[in-house]
């Protein structure tokens, strides 16, 4: 399906759309190829593509994720019959490097190039399957836990820059760490077309993802700085849709950046200081003036994780509370608050008043508590589901929106499996 995803990315820009609902990462159903110059095509997906053709021969940025690569090759295959020369992999999230096989099936050799870190990511992956698995399944709702294997390793990889070329066309590969350690954005500079890969995704950068490994704000931020600079007049995106105007595209990778620097900053000065990581949490904040743009509203990552994975980055997983140190099981110390309190469903009560007063973050610790003090109860468990389903009906990033939703039923399902085994048991 061929659109003008440029004239709908204006509409956002300048207001005369909302941006409420607009949520750049998720499974559109089909995708999108809007034809944005000669040669030029950007196939918006879960993860997008970006094809350029010069002189009979095809160059794709990115290759489709795994549930709509099929639908990334037919509809480049609609646009071109070109035959694809290169594929070049931003990094190697699994919603970036699928579609290859399917393009080297019609016959002719594709070369695949990437950061020289990408590989060990692939490596990574096939450790991890298992666990990366239930984390999608928690992070998308997907019905069972689903994680691929048998990737289409790159056959060549570079340090820092690269350079490649499509017909007698220029592109430049360069390297920088963000999201991932084997980050690479492209430009074109013939074209003055920049393709950012997930550094840029429409959303709050998504640099905090509570369930994945490191990243990294600050060389996230002096990348932003460097393709803002360079001129650009088309800005394709890993996420989202495209943008067109120097401008613009000035404008919102250097707000990125902005707010990058300014939660480094805060994290920083505050670690500084001698402040445990729960200060950060309720300290640090996105700086007002940015706190509106449509480009960087929390709906998949949330600002407060990134404080996080800040810390992580420069002191490590001890948060600064020494009993968090050599922590007691938490069925013990749910236990032993419960019996304090007066038993499990003194906790759990007291979770209901304050998720009815609104302190859903204070309800949180005492249903979870409760719940793990009194497993088997079934009304215990019922307020379990309530509190997160009401943080999750509050909360914008779909990162926290999975993770109350997983809550929410599995507190449901054990009440049902609870209700079954005491129906079988009164039956004997």
């Amino acid at each position: 399906m061929t659109v003008d995803l440029l004239a709908e990315s204006e509409r956002l820009l300048s207001g005369e759309a909302s941006t409420d609902g607009h949520q750049p990462l998720v499974f559109l159903s089909g995708s999108r190829l809007s034809e944005l110059g000669d040669g030029l095509a950007f196939v918006q997906s879960f993860g997008n593509v970006t094809a350029l053709v010069d002189d009979g021969r095809m160059l794709l940025v990115d290759a489709g994720g795994i549930l709509q690569f099929r639908e990334v090759h037919q509809a480049v295959r609609d646009w071109t019959t070109a035959p694809l020369d290169v594929a070049v992999y931003t990094h190697g999230h699994v919603d970036h490097v699928w579609a290859v096989p399917l393009f080297e099936a019609e016959g002719a050799p594709v070369r695949v190039v990437a950061h020289e870190n990408l590989p060990a990511r692939f490596d990574r992956y096939d450790l991890t399957n298992g666990y990366n698995g239930t984390i999608n399944q928690r992070q998308f709702q997907l019905p069972q836990p689903m994680f691929p294997s048998g990737f289409r390793y790159p056959d060549e990889t570079y340090h820092d820059d690269l350079v490649v070329t499509v017909g007698d066309l220029q592109v430049e590969l360069h390297h920088d760490k963000g999201e991932t350690d084997d980050g690479t954005w492209v430009w074109v500079p013939e074209r003055k077309v920049l393709c950012t890969g997930d550094l840029f995704i429409w959303a709050a950068p998504n640099c905090g993802n509570p369930q994945k490994v490191q990243r990294f704000p600050f060389e996230w931020a002096a990348a932003l700085r460097k393709m803002a600079a360079l001129g650009a007049e088309l800005m394709l995106p890993g996420h989202g849709l495209p943008i067109a105007g120097r401008d613009r595209i000035a404008g919102v990778l250097s707000d990125t950046a902005e707010l990058l620097e300014s939660l480094v900053e805060q994290s920083l000065a505050l670690m500084n200081s001698g402040a445990r990581l729960d200060d950060l949490i309720h300290t640090v904040r996105v700086p007002e003036h940015l706190a509106g743009r449509p480009w960087l509203q929390p709906v998949y990552d949330d600002p407060e994780f990134v404080v996080r994975n800040l810390w992580r980055l420069y002191g490590g997983w001890y948060d600064g509370n020494p009993s968090h140190l050599q922590p007691a099981r938490e069925t013990a110390l749910a236990t032993e608050l419960a019996d304090l309190a007066g038993g499990a469903s003194v906790l759990a009560d007291r979770a209901t008043t304050l998720a009815a007063e609104g302190d859903l973050r204070l309800a949180g610790h005492l249903a979870e508590f409760a719940a793990l003090a009194a497993p088997d109860d079934t009304g215990i468990l019922a307020v379990r589901r309530d509190v997160n389903q009401a943080r999750l009906q509050t909360e914008r990033s779909l990162m926290a929106q999975g993770i109350y939703r997983w809550a929410v039923n599995e507190s449901a399902d054990k009440i049902e499996q609870l209700g079954t085994t005491n129906e079988q048991d009164g039956d004997r």
